[in-house]
């Protein structure tokens, strides 16, 4: 199955859009095309060769050209769009340039009819004039057109062509043979023909300018990719271009230097700034075995890594691809404004012709140029431009805000259907906790076995102290051979306080339960309330008090028998996440219910849902249990999002309405989840809703400004209000009001770059 990106350069409309679509879906049923106004770019699946997705966009009246390397596709556009907005700024001068001084000659009383041979003579030149500005201004909407006639179809260039060509048409044959005209029809309108073009090209100026902010976060994105990086080789550093490293090559990362491409540390230690990934602000501590990702910035240590990707398989390319393609996507509101515009310009022309018609034979004198007026204005102003923009740079411009904040959002429509949620579902570990336990308390209940030499010790607290620290060292040397989770935040807590590891003289692991062995001569068992019980170590109903106790404060106990003696009880926690609370407040805030779904004990449980103000818990549930709870809730009429590590909560994730994937953003949570959250931060799940529901917000702002512009403007240029005020609206109004639609559009888009969430 192909999956690739066409680079459409001409494209201008919404008719462009749907002609585009439905050529492809036309093709073959196992290919689909969709199609990004805003980017200019075709994004095409299914079974399909490259020459052949180029060719059936050459039959609808487009070229187009594979985008092979999205950063130079990237600064391609970059370099077209400027290179485009000069040369419009320079058609828009040069129209209005003309145009201005005729329509001033007009207004001021100068004679816009022809009535003799002297003004023949004057105006046929004014005409010839206007002509070459024309040509000069207008020349690639006439082209459009042209290209729309041989693929037997129509788009905006054709209503603009038809409009400026029909006004300067009727003012030629005025000049040309007035005879043929009634005295009070023989008015000029080439002021009109240039004035359109020159406000129309201003308008697209203007356009150009604000729908570049749109891929900001994109531009932001590449920008992160380091085009060089130093390699170590027989001879020494080399400075080479990414294209040339291979698999396996091993890097230098010099202090203040970019990671060139992921890869694994094979020695020495820094601090990697992540956030431009993640959004995390805390730089990352790394050393030996540690992963890097291409694009974060080192501080001031020094790193030799060896790369394990290639500069088009890193996490960051990654990132870029799913942030384009998302960008690309439509959301169902979208495909409706589409279908629309299939039929949109058709139909304009037909009420346009209509409109003329009516106005030529039914109106008042002089009826020709009413008429005339009457087609002009309404081909001009019914122009569905803004239609076309309305949805897909509020996408553009939404899911480029959301990576910014460290979301990776898969397509518009996750985006639509997560501005409806109304229940979040919070798997516990990973998600409201940091996922790492902590080994949080070492409780010692009979210290006096553990080392005679402690009996001489004077002050209790130090004694204390000591007996912990003998204990834990003694521990964690057991736990070395351990295989269960919790082992390494034991002897994570032994090597942050600097204790040095032996090794023990036996080794037992009693299977889910916990383990036993010989340390420095004395026999240890170290496990849950099971092996104590199984192993006849201390009074039952003690243990049981302590444990409850201890869960009741969502800690796991780890009770510890020295020579069957119980002696301590250590107590392992996973911290809950520093913005958990203020998270689940905000939901709240916005009238969201929130639950937490967790295999862990209902205790437990309890007791984080407790500290975070979670009221609704389920506890002791297998992953499809989980999956049974969120089609519950859908069931019930809420729309759910599920928030889980993108592993072993697919089921959930898949079955509820909208999946959040919370870590570190793997390559299966990336390519599964409807979002993917590279930051650990729970508030972010909350400003992912707001921005979805802005975002919604913002698209039904510009659709509801587009449809009104052109049901009130199509009428209104039709010469509905004529009756009532005796003005017919000008045609060079009507180009100026389509300009305009278009850049109010982009302009509103671009709000949610900066709306507060």
């Amino acid at each position: 199955m192909a999956n690739f990106n066409l680079y459409v350069p001409k494209m201008g409309c919404a008719s462009c859009v749907a002609k585009i679509e439905k050529a492809f879906g036309q093709s073959a049923k196992s290919v689909s095309a969709t199609v990004n106004l805003a980017d200019k770019l075709v994004l095409v699946s299914g079974d399909i060769a490259t020459d052949t997705a180029i060719e059936i966009i050459k039959s609808v009246g487009f070229d187009g050209e594979l985008v092979i390397d999205a950063k130079v596709a990237v600064e391609q556009k970059a370099a077209d769009e400027a290179k485009e907005y000069r040369l419009r700024m320079i058609q828009a001068a040069v129209g209005l340039g003309l145009g201005v001084p005729l329509m001033l000659w007009g207004l001021l009383g100068g004679e816009m009819m022809v009535n003799n041979q002297t003004q023949q003579w004057a105006w046929g030149a004014v005409g010839a004039i206007t002509l070459l500005v024309m040509l000069l201004t207008g020349r690639h909407f006439y082209q459009g057109m042209w290209r729309a006639i041989k693929a037997k179809s129509a788009n905006m260039d054709t209503l603009i062509a038809l409009g400026t060509s029909a006004a300067w048409i009727y003012s030629m044959m005025v000049v040309v043979a007035p005879q043929w005209f009634p005295a009070d029809t023989r008015h000029v309108y080439f002021e009109a023909s240039v004035m359109i073009l020159g406000l129309i090209n201003l308008g697209h100026a203007l356009e150009l300018r604000a729908r570049g902010k749109t891929s900001e976060a994109v531009q932001a994105l590449l920008g992160l990719q380091a085009s060089t990086a130093i390699r170590i080789s027989d001879n020494g550093d080399e400075e080479v271009a990414i294209e040339q490293l291979k698999l396996g090559d091993r890097l230098r990362l010099r202090p203040g230097d970019r990671v060139a491409l992921d890869g694994e540390v094979e020695s020495g230690q820094t601090l990697i700034n992540e956030s431009m990934l993640t959004g995390e602000p805390v730089p990352v501590a790394k050393a030996q075995g540690d992963k890097v990702n291409a694009g974060t910035v080192n501080a001031n240590g020094s790193l030799i890594y060896k790369v394990t990707a290639k500069a088009t398989d890193t996490k960051l390319a990654k990132i870029i691809e799913l942030v384009q393609q998302a960008q690309i996507s439509k959301m169902p509101i979208g495909r409706l404004t589409d279908k629309i515009s299939a039929y949109f310009v058709p139909v304009v022309v037909m009420i346009a012709i209509i409109s003329s018609l009516v106005w030529y034979h039914f109106g008042p004198e002089p009826a020709l140029s009413h008429a005339l007026v009457v087609l002009t204005s309404v081909l001009i102003i019914a122009c569905p431009c803004a239609l076309g923009l309305a949805t897909p740079m509020s996408i553009m411009v939404s899911v480029g805000r959301a990576a910014q904040l460290g979301v990776l959002v898969r397509n518009g429509e996750a985006l639509q259907t997560a501005s409806k949620v109304t229940t979040v579902v919070l798997d516990k570990t990973g998600t409201v906790t940091q996922g790492a336990p902590e080994l949080t308390d070492i409780l010692m209940l009979d210290d006096s076995m553990l080392n005679d030499s402690l009996s001489n010790e004077s002050a209790l607290v130090e004694k204390n102290q000591l007996a912990k620290n003998q204990l834990l060292k003694n521990v964690a040397s057991l736990e070395q051979h351990s295989e269960h989770p919790l082992a390494s935040a034991i002897i994570s807590r032994a090597k942050n306080d600097g204790l040095v590891l032996v090794e023990p003289e036996h080794f037992t692991n009693y299977q889910g339960m916990g383990i036993s062995g010989q340390v420095n001569g004395q026999q240890y068992s170290v496990g849950n309330l099971s092996l104590m019980q199984q192993l006849h170590i201390g009074e039952s109903a003690d243990c049981e008090q302590l444990s409850a106790e201890l869960a009741s404060q969502a800690k796991t106990p780890i009770f510890v028998a020295v020579d069957k003696q119980l002696v301590a009880i250590m107590a392992i926690a996973d911290p809950i996440k520093t913005d958990a609370a203020e998270a689940i407040r905000a939901m709240k805030a916005k009238g969201l219910k929130v639950v937490m779904l967790t295999g862990d004990n209902q205790i437990t449980a309890n007791a984080v849902a407790e500290n975070v103000g979670i009221d609704t818990v389920v506890a002791n549930v297998l992953p499809e249990q989980k999956q049974a709870k969120v089609l519950e809730l859908q069931q019930a009429g809420e729309v759910v999002a599920m928030v889980g590590d993108g592993i072993n909560d697919a089921p959930a994730l898949v079955s509820a309405d909208v999946g959040f994937a919370m870590g570190s953003g793997t390559d299966i949570a990336i390519e599964s989840a409807d979002f993917t959250l590279l930051s650990s931060r729970l508030m972010v799940i909350n400003d992912s809703l707001a921005l979805a529901k802005a975002s919604m917000s913002n698209i039904k702002q510009n659709l509801f400004g587009a449809f009104i512009y052109n049901t009130l403007g199509i009428p209104v240029a039709a010469g509905l209000l004529f009756p009532f005020t005796g003005m017919l609206l000008s045609p060079v109004v009507a180009g100026a009001a389509m300009a305009l639609s278009s850049l109010t559009v982009v302009t509103n888009a671009n709000r949610l770059r900066r709306v507060k969430l």
